[in-house]
């Protein structure tokens, strides 16, 4: 049997979303910004990391954005094949919910109607960028990830050859570090995407970084990858906030799918610090 959920709870559960997501961090993020504190060498980089935490603390104690680039709301949605949504349109009801979040959560809006042509700001920062897939049961389960400009400008898509391998896929990721240096607010967390086509890889790479923050690739052979690419990272001396250390990033995330034999498309997605998202399931 189908089970209905009305569009105004599905409204009402992403505006919370909205506000948690962009208020508290998760615990996973602090005990490594804490792990992470114990081997920074640099007395700079060490005092970073302890303001950083004392960010996330006073974020949550005064409901407040841990960031004031409250980001574009990214939302995964995973729909159960019997959830049924009554009441009015599914995206709509997503999009009221970002909206209400926004506004009455005092986030800022930073969405523009049109990138080139009419940079007018949408004054309630929808529409949400919205990624949907039909899994079985009645479930719904929605994720909201606030994306940052400063680390999302950091990254890229880029379609290598079928022939280049490991190697070259490690030197893309760093060059892309490199080239950031500190502009997005490290210390980071690196997604990669690598298979699908061009835009499934960037979508990979985003989805890498709702990981539990140093939780490895279930794939050996991708664990010791993620490893060696965040010595490497780490071994740049960039540091927290780009002002030198041995701490410019906290983990490497790879999430790897089939492609076609003849490339080999990589994403890498920069998240800054603050590696914000919140899940719910109705």
């Amino acid at each position: 049997m189908r089970r209905e959920i009305k569009s105004r709870e599905v409204t009402a559960a992403v505006k919370k979303l909205c506000m948690d997501a962009n208020y508290f961090v998760g615990e996973d993020l602090k005990d490594s910004i804490r792990k992470f504190s114990e081997i920074e060498e640099s007395e700079t980089g060490k005092e970073i990391l302890s303001v950083i935490l004392e960010n996330y603390d006073l974020a949550a104690k005064e409901r407040m954005a841990v960031c004031q680039d409250t980001g574009v709301a990214v939302l995964f949605v995973r729909i159960g094949q019997d959830v049924h949504i009554t009441g009015g349109n599914f995206y709509e009801a997503l999009n009221e919910g970002v909206r209400q979040g926004y506004s009455e959560g005092c986030l800022r809006k930073s969405l523009i109607k049109d990138p080139v042509f009419k940079r007018i700001n949408t004054k309630d920062n929808t529409p949400a960028v919205i990624h949907t897939r039909i899994v079985s049961g009645k479930k719904l389960e929605i994720t909201m990830m606030p994306k940052g400009s400063g680390a999302e400008n950091m990254s890229e898509v880029r379609m290598l050859r079928a022939s280049d391998g490991l190697k070259e896929i490690k030197k893309f990721v760093l060059e892309k570090v490199v080239l950031g240096g500190g502009k997005p607010c490290p210390p980071i967390i690196v997604g990669i995407g690598v298979g699908g086509n061009l835009e499934r890889s960037a979508i990979l790479s985003k989805i890498a970084l709702l990981r539990d923050i140093g939780k490895p690739s279930t794939d050996r052979n991708w664990a010791k990858v993620e490893s060696d690419i965040l010595e490497d990272i780490n071994r740049t001396g960039i540091g927290p906030q780009g002002l030198g250390g041995n701490v410019t990033a906290l983990a490497v995330h790879i999430l790897v799918e089939p492609c076609h034999i003849a490339c080999l498309p990589v994403a890498v997605n920069i998240q800054c610090h603050a590696n914000r998202h919140r899940t719910v399931t109705l």
